[in-house]
């Protein structure tokens, strides 16, 4: 499967916005000790990035959602492998159907078969 760029280098940049954040709890809340500084801080970073982080993997804006699962029986040929399945992107919305996973043979086919038909993959 191809890695959404758009996604990884947002993703790339919040993590390097993390470290002076991060570095500017841990000074004002020096004086409680390094080890409660470390916690407070990881606490916050997590207050403020869970939100960054969820709109960095789910943004439809960002491009194609894929969902991946384990063990799964493709839909098409029946073979239980690992299975992809397309969730949604700009002109394609399958988030309320019940999920059909292809292995990676037939969800490439499938992909091929959507960018036929217009959708942006």
């Amino acid at each position: 499967m191809k890695v959404n760029l758009k996604r990884y280098g947002l993703y790339l940049v919040r993590w390097q916005l993390s470290t002076p954040i991060l570095a500017a709890t841990l000074v004002l809340l020096a004086s409680l000790g390094k080890l409660y500084a470390t916690i407070a801080a990881n606490l916050i970073g997590g207050l403020i990035f869970f939100w960054v982080d969820n709109f960095i993997f789910t943004s439809r804006r960002l491009g194609a959602q894929w969902q991946v699962r384990e063990k799964v029986i493709c839909c098409d040929c029946h073979k239980v492998a690992r299975g992809y399945r397309l969730v949604r992107t700009r002109n394609y919305d399958k988030s309320g159907a019940t999920p059909r996973f292809r292995c990676e043979a037939c969800s490439q086919k499938k992909t091929e078969e959507l960018r036929l038909e217009g959708i942006e993959v």
